[in-house]
């Protein structure tokens, strides 16, 4: 059976919840997972920069897949795509990374630029990097561009689309954080749209990535309000434009907001309206709650809340 780009729609980078000592908040991970699941999304990325990849061992990063594969069956969501961060600083780890997340379950792997030492990182090197990955990966994968935790490596168009034709199957995809809507545009028009998935990464953009031919979204404010960006794609969808630019208008001032706060922020808004997990980050990240984030930041995101109540209501998930 050929491999396959992930489907269209909603991906969320999945946040990893701790316990006070910083293990594993198995119990939150599952309450998170369910209601992603319920509020429509076609996919989870794990062990994402929301997840705090850096921050997990091998054998955290494995149960973490395992734990959720195996409660999103059991709750007969066996069709949520499971994209799993493998980034690594070399091909070596990179590659037992991937393998271990698909031995734990994972569909698909995203993986990042190495970054470690930055100054040797030519554009030449980093697409030899993929290659090599792409030659002996056991599961499919994205290309992760988001020069912001790494060191500013910026991958181009031209070469995401060079890397893609050279691995077909292999290179399935690309999220791209660096919220570059003509870099989108050309990926997206230079290969073939039931093969290839270019994702923009930001729910600031969702809208206009759409236009410009996303995959969907992977955005990290899906983890507050699934439903909501399932709306805009059938909004999109639908062709109601003007409903969608209001909609994304406030999907874009939560964004912003949700920025403000942080990895553990959002971990904590989380907590306060939806009752499981605590905003906890492994250190150096610390610890955040609802009480130090100020009203500029709590309203839009407040604001956006209301809706996605109003939206799971809908659905019949309230």
């Amino acid at each position: 059976m050929p491999i396959s780009k992930p489907p269209f729609g909603v991906y969320t980078p999945l946040v990893t919840f701790f316990n006070e000592d910083e293990s594993i908040d198995v119990v939150a991970t599952k309450q998170h997972a369910k209601r992603m699941a319920e509020g429509g999304v076609a996919g989870l990325v794990l062990q994402g920069s929301n997840g705090e990849a850096p921050h997990l061992d091998h054998g955290e990063r494995a149960q973490i897949i395992r734990t959720i594969r195996s409660h999103l069956n059991e709750l007969r969501f066996t069709k949520v795509k499971l994209i799993v961060g493998c980034g690594a600083a070399s091909v070596r780890e990179t590659l037992t990374l991937i393998s271990e997340a698909r031995q734990a379950g994972a569909d698909y792997a995203l993986v990042l630029p190495p970054a470690y030492w930055a100054a040797a990182m030519t554009p030449a090197v980093v697409e030899n990097f993929f290659n090599a990955v792409a030659a002996e990966a056991e599961l499919p994968f994205l290309i992760y561009n988001f020069p912001a935790v790494t060191s500013g490596i910026d991958i181009s168009s031209d070469a995401i689309i060079r890397l893609a034709k050279a691995n077909p199957g292999k290179i399935v995809g690309c999220k791209l954080t660096c919220g570059n809507l003509g870099k989108l545009q050309r990926v997206w028009s230079s290969l073939p749209e039931d093969e290839f998935a270019a994702f923009a990464g930001k729910s600031d953009f969702m809208l206009p990535g759409l236009v410009a031919g996303s995959n969907g979204v992977i955005a990290a404010l899906a983890n507050i309000v699934p439903a909501t960006h399932v709306k805009l794609i059938q909004l999109w969808n639908e062709g109601k434009l003007q409903e969608a630019r209001q909609l994304q208008s406030r999907l874009s001032n939560a964004d912003g907001a949700l920025q403000k706060v942080g990895v553990a922020g959002v971990k904590a808004v989380v907590s306060r309206y939806f009752g499981y997990g605590r905003g906890i980050g492994r250190r150096p990240l610390g610890n955040t709650s609802i009480d130090a984030m100020s009203k500029d930041v709590l309203g839009p995101l407040e604001d956006i809340i209301r809706l996605e109540e109003k939206y799971a209501r809908q659905s019949g998930k309230l």
